[in-house]
């Protein structure tokens, strides 16, 4: 007897996998992001070659290609872009990412069980995890520096700030999911306070910390250019920066392709530990 689950007309993957039908969407997930480049490639270069607007503007794919060469070669005085390798500009802007999302973590996912746990810590600190999180970048950016100088000091506390309020709130998000009925269970099975935090809140979070630590990249790696404009090289986002003053846009699209593509690396890991960590998820 064949299933069916009705979904209002909708064609949803969950709902073909519990009526027993082949997922079609699962054929293409693999040639799906080499069809977007190519798509978006096409475009660029017709757009370019037709010279719309000057090169300036919009380089060809060409001039990038002939910028990431530069970025990785020497010849004569010049060491690739500002005086750095490509790789020692992505690895300066991802070391200071990896510290702070480091202590973004260290300190966003204990406050986070404490805004879930706690009625009254949440009253007193919600708001100000809110108001961190509405704050942009280059608003405080100058206090950082006049605080703690124009080194990376200032870089790591403003990816920091950046990265603190995701993962804060989905952890106390995670808390306040979890089902009453996991914890009545727990307790009737004489748990404690202590065990319940240890064996029941913090298994049950770990899904959502892992999906704020995704988020919390990704506006680390939309906070890295503001991080960079004062002494940020070697880095991408000063590299970035830097090249309007040389009306390098070559470069600066290098840059933000660059940017992106670690970007998704780094999420793309991230989703193997999850899947590693917490695979009846995936199963669900």
């Amino acid at each position: 007897m064949s299933k069916s689950v009705a979904t209002d007309g909708l064609d949803l993957p969950w709902a073909r996998r519990l009526a027993g039908h082949s997922d079609p969407s699962r054929r293409f997930r693999g040639v799906g992001p080499i069809v977007a480049i190519a798509l978006v490639g096409g475009i660029w270069s017709l757009v370019a070659y037709l010279q719309i607007w000057s090169e300036i503007i919009l380089p060809t794919p060409d001039r990038v290609w002939s910028a990431l060469v530069e970025s990785v070669t020497s010849e004569g005085g010049r060491r690739g872009l500002s005086g750095h390798y490509l790789w020692e500009h992505v690895g300066a802007s991802l070391w200071r990412i990896i510290r702070g999302v480091f202590w973004a973590a260290a300190f966003g996912a204990p406050l986070g069980l404490g805004l879930g746990l706690f009625r009254t810590f949440q009253a007193v600190a919600e708001p100000i995890v809110g108001f961190l999180r509405s704050l942009p970048p280059l608003g405080y950016f100058s206090l950082l520096i006049i605080w703690f100088g124009i080194d990376d000091t200032s870089k790591v506390w403003l990816l920091f700030i950046a990265a603190f309020p995701p993962i804060a709130i989905g952890v106390a998000a995670g808390v306040a999911s979890i089902q009453p009925e996991r914890v009545k269970a727990a307790l009737t099975l004489g748990a404690t306070r202590r065990d319940l935090v240890r064996h029941t809140i913090l298994p049950s979070t770990l899904p959502d910390l892992l999906t704020g630590l995704r988020v919390a990249i990704g506006f680390a790696w939309t906070t890295i250019v503001a991080a960079e404009t004062s002494n940020g090289i070697p880095g991408i986002g000063g590299l970035a920066w830097a090249t309007k003053k040389e009306l390098r846009s070559d470069v600066a699209i290098l840059c933000v392709i660059v940017i992106g593509v670690v970007a998704v690396l780094m999420d793309l890991v991230i989703r193997l530990i999850e899947r590693r960590l917490l695979p009846w998820r995936r199963r669900s």
